[in-house]
């Protein structure tokens, strides 16, 4: 969905696990665990933010399975965590065209997850349509790695 300046991609995925096994697996993401699908693309993606001056693929989180506002998560910073209500928002630190949120959300029964791009002008658009094949390959894979718990 593009709304002005906003681009929003929503995908849901039903629960193949338990809602606790689902986001106990989230909570688990980047770091030791990796991101659960092509994780080598995103450590690719890390090494040419590093190239342009980016913060690159910091590898790592304080944590292994609790997350905290404010926590670096590889090239992603915590930004909203909620446990009771299974909400998690990312804020990516990469050199982009713009800032790009990624949130998931858990209801009873599925996984909905948000990617969210504002780009800084039509430069940014078009930076974002131009990865927006491998972005809905890499993040629908990763979501259905999530659901499954």
């Amino acid at each position: 969905m593009n709304s002005g300046n906003k681009i929003r991609e929503v995908m849901r995925f039903p629960f193949q696990g338990s809602r606790e096994a689902v986001q106990a697996k989230l909570w688990r993401i980047g770091g030791e665990s990796g991101w659960y699908f092509l994780t080598g693309l995103w450590k690719f993606r890390g090494l040419i933010d590093g190239l342009f001056g980016g913060v690159g693929f910091r590898k790592g989180r304080p944590h292994p399975n609790k997350l905290e506002v404010g926590d670096p998560l590889d090239f992603w910073r915590v930004r909203e965590v909620d446990e009771k209500s299974g909400r998690l928002l990312l804020e990516a630190e990469m050199k982009l065209p713009g800032k790009v949120l990624l949130e998931w959300s858990l209801d009873a029964d599925q996984l909905l997850q948000a990617i969210t791009f504002l780009p800084k002008n039509k430069w940014g658009k078009a930076y974002w349509y131009l990865v927006l094949p491998i972005h809905k390959l890499i993040f629908w894979g990763m979501g259905r790695a999530i659901a499954k718990g």
